[in-house]
């Protein structure tokens, strides 16, 4: 009985073991054929920014071609379906913000995607501050004067979004939930548009990425007076955040991560995280990183997997009190 019972298990068991040899192998030998990334907007942002530096690294250590592929589209949707059909076998992968998984379930009533079945998350990449900026004229030289300010004159500031459901837009509403301070939303189609909106005074303030204002605040036509990330960034050391002026804990720095189609292996998921992390301990890359206004992390799967928990419920929270809806 106990033979039978072991060349039953024996049967069972090889099969699982054949197919995870199967796996470590093929991670061994990732990637033998080019690479395709896919980008869920339109080129220049940051998501596009990010898969393009990363990518022309990766393309160099891989020996293997990395190819940027932009899909806008839904907000991401376009991009998410087109990763959900491909193949889970590494040669059709994902660079996005964490918006499609973190903040979309909480502003469309339907989704033709599940954001924590349809994907394997591979490795959150980095993180990309944003900036308070107000005009030279506004007297308010950091972030409690601003809100003492806002206190003082409820619903005469304004701020510009690049839309509602933006994480601008949550950002600036989770502060005035927080603060009880009325400001009034004004939605733009990007920050290209709400930067020189508030350069022209259309809007006392704006949350944007660090490049899209240095060039304004160096010329005196912008003050950055917080920033959204739970600590400050080495971008603008200077600056102090609002977690540690304001608002204990307050983090709403977006992130930018890699994802794979579910069913992707664990070996070959682990393989790019590993790949990904040693380009962003380089400091030569950090360095190129931190000019584009962007801090490298290099979170692997699973401590990728908490962050996109944890942020889940902070954006949850956020979309109740913005009462944001894109349908």
């Amino acid at each position: 009985m106990k033979r039978t019972f072991r060349v039953l298990a024996g049967c069972l068991l090889a099969p699982a073991l054949c197919l995870a040899a199967q796996a470590f192998a093929q991670a061994g030998t990732y990637p033998r054929q080019p690479v395709k990334v896919l980008v869920p907007y339109s080129p220049g942002g940051l998501p596009d920014t990010v898969a393009r530096v990363v990518g022309q690294k990766l393309s160099e250590k891989w020996g293997q071609p990395v190819l940027v592929e932009n899909k806008p589209g839904g907000n991401g949707v376009v991009s998410a379906q087109a990763l959900i059909s491909a193949a889970p076998d590494g040669y059709t992968l994902m660079i996005s913000d964490i918006s499609m998984f973190v903040i979309n379930p909480f502003i469309y009533s339907k989704l033709p995607y599940d954001p924590q079945k349809d994907f394997t998350s591979i490795s959150l990449i980095a993180r990309a501050p944003l900036f308070l900026a107000v005009q030279p004229s506004l007297p308010a030289s950091n972030f409690q004067e601003f809100v003492a300010l806002a206190k003082a004159k409820p619903g005469a500031l304004s701020y510009g979004s690049s839309g509602v459901g933006s994480i601008h837009h949550l950002t600036f509403e989770s502060i005035k939930s927080a603060l009880g301070i009325d400001v009034l939303h004004v939605p733009f189609k990007g920050t290209s548009q709400s930067v020189p909106a508030v350069v022209a005074g259309q809007v006392s303030a704006v949350f944007s990425a660090f490049p899209s204002l240095a060039g304004f605040a160096k010329e005196g036509k912008l003050k950055l007076i917080a920033v959204n990330s739970k600590e400050r960034s080495s971008l603008a050391p200077d600056v102090a955040t609002i977690a540690e002026t304001t608002i204990p804990g307050f983090d709403f720095a977006p992130s930018i991560g890699i994802w794979g189609p579910a069913g992707l292996s664990p070996a070959i998921a682990n393989k790019i995280a590993a790949d990904v992390s040693e380009l962003l301990k380089d400091p030569a890359f950090a360095d190129r990183l931190h000019v584009l206004g962007i801090d490298p992390v290099g979170l692997g799967p699973q401590a990728f997997e908490q962050q996109l928990a944890a942020d889940r419920e902070r954006y949850q929270r956020a979309v109740k009190v913005a009462g944001a809806k894109a349908d």
